[in-house]
């Protein structure tokens, strides 16, 4: 069984730096932001950047498929308003292409939000044809949806929201799903309970397909079961508890592929992933 832990590290200093944060703690994958979190778009990433940073993963043990980049939150792909729209998409093949430049495989985003002025599907659809645009300008990286909370207008907050998303991608072997726990939970779907754990992964598989499932955000969750809030909580403090994480860690579904922290306190996850890579019985 062989679970790669990580947690979505600072870019302080560059982005060469994160393997090297990711390592400090004891982590076996990580996240990151390849630039601004907050802006529409970022500084160029230098080729001695670059360079540096493969080197760095390299030198760790960081290989692409344990890497799981995170776009900008501006990002809207589904958004009513033509102009924020194309802001948003030209934003998103930046951040591809960032990817591309750093050797990465995968980008992971929130799929979008209706804003209360377009119909559901039809946003869902705008969507998957902002993927496609985007791949068809791009190579070698998937994009992956994040489950989101369903908090306000934002979307893929249902299995059968991001199912249609994934339906109308044209190239379906570039596109992909990271399920957060929090928000999933906090969407409606019962990962606490055992009886729920099974029936959520069993519907995911039915309604989704396992074989889009990418990676996995680990997070407790500070709300409760169906609240569509999106609050993060310190592992086994919130709704979900530990006994989840630890069944989590020993489910064989979720080997190889990234499960990064996002909780609240980034002093605490060294703390968390060795707590977490405690857990896994041999």
């Amino acid at each position: 069984m062989t679970k790669y832990i990580g947690a979505h590290v600072s870019a302080t200093g560059g982005v060469q730096n994160t393997p090297l944060a990711a390592a400090e703690i004891g982590a076996r994958a990580f996240a990151l932001f390849t630039g601004s979190s907050a802006r529409w778009s970022s500084k160029a990433i230098t080729e001695k950047a670059a360079a540096e940073f493969r080197e760095n993963c390299a030198a760790n043990g960081f290989t692409p498929d344990v890497i799981l980049p995170h776009d900008n939150f501006l990002i809207n792909l589904g958004s009513p308003d033509a102009e924020k729209l194309a802001k948003s998409r030209k934003s998103f093949l930046d951040e591809m292409r960032r990817c591309e430049q750093l050797g990465l495989t995968m980008l992971n985003f929130h799929p979008g939000s209706h804003l209360g002025e377009m119909e559901v599907d039809a946003c869902l659809d705008l969507i998957a044809e902002s993927i496609n645009i985007t791949l068809d300008q791009t190579e070698g990286v998937t994009a992956v949806l994040e489950s989101t909370a369903g908090q306000g207008t934002n979307l893929g907050f249902r299995f059968e929201q991001l199912a249609r998303i994934i339906d109308g991608v044209e190239d379906k072997s570039r596109i992909g799903v990271c399920v957060d726990t929090c928000h999933t939970h906090s969407a409606g779907y019962d990962l606490a309970s055992e009886e729920g754990y099974r029936a959520t992964w069993d519907e995911f598989d039915r309604v989704i397909g396992a074989g889009y499932l990418r990676a996995l955000h680990l997070n407790d969750n500070k709300r409760t079961l169906g609240s569509r809030i999106d609050r993060h909580e310190l592992i086994g403090l919130g709704s979900l508890g530990k006994e989840f994480f630890t069944r989590l860690v020993n489910d064989p579904r979720f080997d190889n592929m990234p499960l990064i922290l996002e909780t609240p306190d980034p002093e605490r996850w060294k703390e968390e992933i060795a707590w977490l890579y405690g857990q896994i019985r041999e």
